[in-house]
């Protein structure tokens, strides 16, 4: 990837996984990053602040916390690009059988959160013609037992990333970025063996490529697309 001197990322969830991951290269190439998680330990462990990085220990459902994030990009006074990466995997119940409050709970990290903080970063998006980026999941448009509760918080993610883009004029993806050897996936999957998956690093380089590149707006499978700096 290209140095990219001076432009912002706004990154949420960003203390492993493939938050840090993205984190972490988007710095190696230049950009400032502001990144968030709800532990600051591990945070600050992960990321430790910079010139370039801003760190902010906080839940995204809290709308002291979003402001909080607001504030670090006007001082940054721009933004290139917007990542919805934080998210609950919430109940792995049947449907029937969720509390709604549970529901709710998952919907506010996964949908909530999301529109809050886009709506509060939006002016600076325009401004500079970034890109708004939605981390999905297969689970969004295929139909597997008991993970319901996450699928519709992620369907729902999806739609309304790429509505706000086609609403704006910003650049908007929602893209699945496969199973990963994650925490989360982890806890999808108590007492399986994971370690086959992928580690989150191998799927930057096809994010990255939706920064680089001139794909439209639209849902994408991250191992669909040509990793970036790869020839074609």
């Amino acid at each position: 990837m290209n140095r990219s001197h001076n432009h912002v990322a706004v990154i949420t969830g960003g203390s492993a996984g493939l938050g840090l991951a993205l984190a972490t290269a988007l710095l190696e190439s230049g950009w400032s990053v502001v990144t968030d998680a709800r532990h600051a330990d591990r945070l600050h462990a992960a990321l430790p602040d910079s010139a370039r990085v801003t760190t902010l220990a906080g839940d995204v459902r809290d709308r002291d916390h979003q402001d909080a994030i607001a504030a670090a990009v006007a001082r940054h006074g721009r933004l290139d690009l917007l990542v919805h990466n934080a998210s609950e995997l919430g109940p792995m119940l049947p449907l029937a059988e969720v509390p709604e409050s549970l529901f709710s709970q998952v919907l506010e990290t996964n949908l909530l959160a999301p529109l809050a903080l886009t709506q509060r970063l939006l002016p600076y998006l325009i401004a500079s013609r970034g890109t708004l980026v939605g981390i999905s999941s297969d689970a969004a448009v295929e139909h597997y037992p008991t993970w319901g509760t996450y699928a519709a918080s992620k369907a729902a993610l999806d739609h309304l990333v790429l509505t706000l883009g086609e609403e704006n004029g910003v650049r908007a993806y929602a893209v699945d970025p496969g199973d990963m050897r994650t925490a989360m996936h982890q806890a999808a999957f108590p007492g399986e063996d994971i370690s086959d998956r992928p580690l989150p690093e191998s799927v930057v380089p096809h994010l990255l490529a939706l920064l680089t590149g001139t794909q439209p707006s639209g849902r994408y499978r991250a191992t669909d697309l040509a990793p970036a700096g790869a020839s074609r």
